[in-house]
């Protein structure tokens, strides 16, 4: 019996290579370079025809927008829902899409420690008081978003914290990682920032408290397109009380409402097809199951893109 080796033509044998290569660099912890952007289109010259970028940052909304990126990612969810209305920072409604969102449960923590007397933001601000707080260095990242949302609803900003004496200061990582060394050396009585759960023992145990955001501002805020979010007791038994906040939760893949349906189908039957070559959490596979419908760590904000709630629905993802 003759066998004969399946031929394939040279630009799937090229491109297979790179995107197979640049896969296993970017899952190198010593690869420093680690965000990817892709653009695919037919063989020989031409326009490029779908832009993919692995992004995280309020950045990828407006890349989506002007059609520099046709499919792209974001954490939290937040940020797609004010687009999506035209609040905050958008001057009009961007038509965006969600295509499915990774699973990921968070909330975004106003910390101050004990010794600055404050129990509000609003406080921060009646005082003046000269705040020492630090923040993440990346500053693209979603936390700046959404602080400055905030501070806006309230009145005033990182800028003034400065003018009243106080420093802002920009300090890499998450606050588990090394920030919160920061905290305990006095160096800084402050953190605002997201991935609570890396830090939120280590900063009640250093006698900080988490500042709650009072209830007008919270329901300015949620018509905006936020949800709130609930720090917990039950979880963090250090804490006198639940404490409202903002939610950081999601990982959405999204895309806009023209971007055509054949792209966002192939899409999905890829997503689908490599859900297993996808780390997620150390547990297995990604749980498709999950990541096309509303929940507290999925949150979806923004309508499917119809092609997108179609496979899901014909797969059985979706009833």
């Amino acid at each position: 019996m003759d066998f004969k080796i399946p031929h394939f033509p040279p630009s799937i044998t090229r491109s297979r290579l790179v995107l197979e290569v640049a896969s296993e660099m970017v899952g190198k912890k010593e690869f420093p370079y680690r965000q990817a952007r892709l653009s695919l289109r037919e063989q020989g010259p031409g326009e490029w025809n779908v832009h993919m970028f692995g992004s995280d940052t309020p950045d990828a909304i407006d890349e989506v927008a002007r059609g520099e990126a046709d499919i792209a990612i974001i954490n939290p969810a937040g940020p797609l829902s004010l687009a999506l209305r035209g609040t905050g920072p958008y001057k009009e409604p961007i038509p965006l899409r969600a295509i499915t969102v990774i699973p990921s449960l968070d909330q975004f923590v106003f910390a101050v420690h004990e010794r600055t007397g404050l129990k509000s933001l609003s406080d921060l601000k009646e005082r003046r008081y000269p705040l020492k707080v630090s923040l993440r260095d990346q500053r693209n990242h979603s936390d700046h978003f959404h602080i400055r949302q905030v501070f806006t609803e309230l009145g005033f900003s990182l800028e003034d914290i400065n003018a009243w004496g106080g420093t802002v200061r920009y300090d890499e990582g998450i606050p588990g990682a090394s920030r919160i060394g920061i905290v305990e050396r006095g160096e800084a009585d402050a953190i605002f920032d997201e991935a609570v759960d890396s830090w939120a023992g280590r900063a009640l145990d250093l006698g900080m408290r988490f500042l709650p955001l009072e209830e007008p501002l919270l329901k300015r805020l949620e018509a905006m397109g936020f949800r709130r979010a609930a720090v917990k007791k039950a979880d963090y038994p250090k804490l006198p009380a639940d404490v409202w906040t903002l939610d950081f939760s999601g990982w959405p893949v999204f895309t806009r409402a023209d971007v055509p349906d054949s792209v966002i189908s192939c899409f999905c039957a890829a997503l689908e097809a490599r859900k297993g070559a996808v780390p997620w959490q150390g547990e297995g596979p990604l749980p498709l199951e999950r990541m096309c419908r509303d929940s507290a760590d999925t949150p979806l904000d923004i309508p499917l893109h119809p092609a997108a709630e179609r496979y899901w629905r014909e797969r059985g993802y979706l009833s």
